[in-house]
């Protein structure tokens, strides 16, 4: 009893270690970004990545519920054109506005969270040419309060599966 004791106190003391550790050394700026070669030229994948209407066919996101409801405002291709979002717990509720638009190029959103959790982020989708294909490089960028930065490593881990899904979505749609 005492040797488990010792394992659960020392397992504990790693725990606070690391979460002291994470908060004073992590940066509060937080980016990720993932990418992938489509072999489609970028007028074709920029039908998908250049409006929110072509970003919520392979948005890995609002796939995570079945029955989430999406309010455009707008057509979802102009500066200022956003949508709202509403699911269960695995996607909560939010709104994404674009905030640029370079034809061909870059799609540029702010995204505001509002449940489980409140926050804001900014993400880009850029597209350059790359031989035959389209680079296509997904970036998100937000600020992290004390206890995403405990969470961080977990949170590159889900950004990697989510953006990878993402991407491979976006692949299957723009090179059919």
């Amino acid at each position: 009893m005492k040797t488990l004791l010792k394992i659960i106190g020392t397992i504990i003391v790693l725990i606070v270690i690391y979460a002291v550790i994470a908060v004073l050394t992590f940066s509060k700026d937080y980016h990720y970004e993932k990418s992938v070669v489509i072999n489609a030229p970028q007028e074709k994948v920029w039908a998908y990545t250049g409006n929110l209407k072509g970003y919520n066919q392979w948005d890995p996101f609002s796939k995570a519920d079945k029955n989430i409801v999406i309010t455009y405002s707008g057509n979802g291709d102009k500066l200022g054109d956003s949508y709202h979002w509403k699911g269960d717990k695995n996607v909560g509720e939010g709104e994404q506005s674009i905030t640029e638009l370079i034809p061909n190029q870059k799609m540029a959103t702010k995204l505001h969270f509002i449940e489980p959790f409140e926050g804001d982020a900014k993400a880009n989708i850029v597209l350059t040419r790359e031989g035959n294909g389209t680079r296509v490089t997904w970036m998100i960028d937000n600020e992290l309060n004390s206890m995403m930065k405990i969470m961080k490593p977990m949170m590159d881990n889900n950004m990697d599966k989510m953006f990878g899904q993402g991407l491979d979505n976006l692949k299957k749609l723009a090179e059919k």
